[in-house]
Order: C-alpha cells, then sequence, then structure tokens
C-alpha cells in the first residue's frame, strides 16, 4: 500500500542514519527482519490494535518476543514506533531500509526464476556473470517457475532479461503476428 510506505519512509530514514552512524548496518537490517515478521505474526497483530493493551504493554511484548538481539538503540526505536502507533508499518520499514542498505554499499537485488533447480555451481557462475554484466554485488534470489517451460528469466532493478522458452515463444509469436 502507497500509503503505509509513505508513511515508513521517515522511519526507514531514521533507522538507516542511525545503524550508518553505528556501524552496523546489518545487525539493524537482522533486526528489523524479526520485527518485521513479529509483526506479521496474525496473534501478535490482534496484540498491537488491542485497545486494552497499554503502550508499555506493547512495548514490553514487542521486545520480550524478539528476545535479547535487540541493542538499546532497536529497543527505542520499537518503543517511538509503538507511541506513535506505526507498528503496522515495519515490514516496509525494513523494505526501505534494505534499499537504502544495498544502494549504501552498491548491492542490487536480482531476482531468478528458473523452470528447473539450479545447482550451485551454475548458479555461482551465472552470478559472477551477472555481478560483473551489472558491475554491482548481487543479492541472488531464486525461485522455480514451471510455466517458464525451460530456461530462465532474470529481473535486476528495472531491467529484465527474459532467456526463458515461454518468453522466446513469445517473441516468436508476435513477430509472426506483424
Amino acid at each position: 500500500m502507497a500509503e503505509n510506505v509513505t508513511i515508513a519512509r521517515p522511519y526507514a530514514d531514521a533507522a538507516f542514519e542511525l545503524a550508518k552512524g553505528a556501524g552496523a548496518l546489518g545487525p539493524w537490517s537482522d533486526a528489523l527482519d524479526k520485527l518485521a515478521a513479529i509483526v506479521a505474526d496474525p496473534d501478535a497483530r490482534g496484540c498491537i490494535s488491542d485497545p486494552k493493551l497499554t503502550a508499555d504493554q506493547i512495548h514490553g511484548l514487542m521486545v520480550g518476543i524478539a528476545g535479547e538481539t535487540l541493542n538499546q538503540e532497536q529497543q527505542n526505536f520499537v518503543r517511538i514506533l509503538v507511541e506513535n502507533e506505526r507498528l503496522i508499518v515495519l515490514p516496509e520499514i525494513r523494505d526501505l531500509f534494505v534499499a537504502l542498505k544495498n544502494e549504501h554499499e552498491g548491492v542490487k537485488e536480482a531476482d531468478i526464476a528458473s523452470a528447473f533447480p539450479i545447482d550451485d555451481a551454475t548458479l555461482a557462475n551465472l552470478k559472477a556473470d551477472l555481478e560483473a554484466k551489472f558491475k554491482a554485488k548481487l543479492n541472488v534470489k531464486v525461485r522455480l517457475d514451471p510455466e517458464l517451460i525451460g530456461g530462465v528469466r532474470i529481473a535486476i532493478g528495472d531491467e529484465v532479461i527474459d532467456a526463458s522458452v515461454r518468453g522466446k515463444l513469445a517473441s516468436m509469436a508476435a513477430a509472426l503476428k506483424n
């Protein structure tokens, strides 16, 4: 939802600046992952939206579930989100934070859809080739998509490389229509 992203942006920016200043981008990313997973749980959402619970109780619940992995700054961040009733946008805060972190580190996200499982050696070679082509370090996520029939479809940023059988068939069909 666009509205949630708009609400989440200043919090993500603040978390990023705190993390960057402390040289703790990785730990903050891990903490936001954990907090976003907690908020995504239906039982936790019920507690967060329960008007009978005070802000201190909700904060205690979130910090308690997250365990001892949260440092004091991260616990304070959770307190601010609770007080401003913004816990529900933690998944968007996490996504924006990761985007800022990746931009800062020169990392791009690569989504590879494959018709069949890709072995580790092939994936390593493909990743190395893509990193050379895009001149950036890549975080690669591979998913199976049997609808591709064969081959792969790679999306990096707004660029798509479609080397799938389905994509080639679609190109041939379009060429035949013209």
